[in-house]
């Protein structure tokens, strides 16, 4: 990471990660501990975040804490917010990446597997931002920045539960803006593009996939989680102060 910008407002402060055990997550809770950031990341995968966490502990200034938490539970995902903020402070950069982009076809979509897919990629956002923000509002600054998908603009198929909850994300980044810019805290969205996570790679990076990224994208290469992880750390840092309601795509130029 020696190459790439350094944040001095990032320093110090108390950043909390959804889904930050692996893939994006896991490049986002790496690059804030880089930046000198107090680090909390929430993670239904202990195994994994475990393993991240102790990777970090002796190389980053502050040890990232790792909470386990299923966050289609409200009452714990609260919980753990709280036991973060015990812990390390009022959080004062909110990155809310948790998501499970499991494909599912239409035809055999049940009402029950529909609420469970909001659950797991929209729900948790709202709630996780009502939990910050009262420290956030008292404060009179903060940044939260949720992360959505090209997958809603292109449009994908083969997942139509997972792409409406991702289009969701960036209507409530547009109203959560609005609520909570007269207070000083700044809301805005991330929409990545094939990221060749080691997920994507296992599950469905297949040749045929390959060559429609590539054919797709302006850029000719594989775009990283450290792609994405980069322009997170902006948008948190005071460098973007005046940026708030937006949402800023991250696809080598796909849309």
């Amino acid at each position: 990471m020696k190459n790439f910008a350094r944040y001095p407002s990032l320093e110090g402060k108390v950043a909390l990660i959804t889904g930050g055990g692996s893939g994006i997550g896991a490049s986002i809770v790496e690059h804030f501990a880089d930046q000198g950031a107090k680090v909390a990341f929430l993670d239904i995968e202990e195994e994994a975040s475990n393993q991240l966490a102790a990777s970090l502990a002796g190389t980053s200034q502050h040890a990232p804490l790792f909470l386990c938490c299923d966050m289609t539970d409200i009452t714990a995902l609260k919980a753990a917010i709280q036991q973060a903020e015990s812990t390390l402070g009022p959080v004062e950069v909110l990155v809310n990446n948790a998501a499970n982009d499991e494909r599912h076809p239409w035809q055999d979509t049940t009402p029950e597997y529909w609420d469970h897919m909001m659950d797991v990629n929209l729900r948790h956002h709202f709630f996780a931002i009502q939990a910050v923000a009262p420290g956030m509002k008292a404060k009179g600054s903060g940044s939260i920045i949720n992360l959505s998908s090209i997958s809603w603009i292109i449009p994908s198929t083969g997942l139509p539960a997972y792409v409406t909850a991702k289009a969701g994300i960036v209507g409530l980044t547009r109203t959560m803006s609005r609520e909570l810019g007269p207070f000083g805290v700044r809301v805005n969205c991330v929409l990545p593009g094939a990221i060749a996570t080691e997920k994507q790679r296992r599950l469905w990076w297949t040749p045929e996939y390959e060559q429609t990224i590539m054919t797709s994208q302006s850029l000719r290469r594989q775009l990283t989680p450290e792609d994405v992880a980069r322009l997170i750390l902006f948008l948190a840092a005071d460098d973007s102060a005046a940026i708030t309601g937006q949402s800023h795509i991250v696809d080598g130029g796909w849309v």
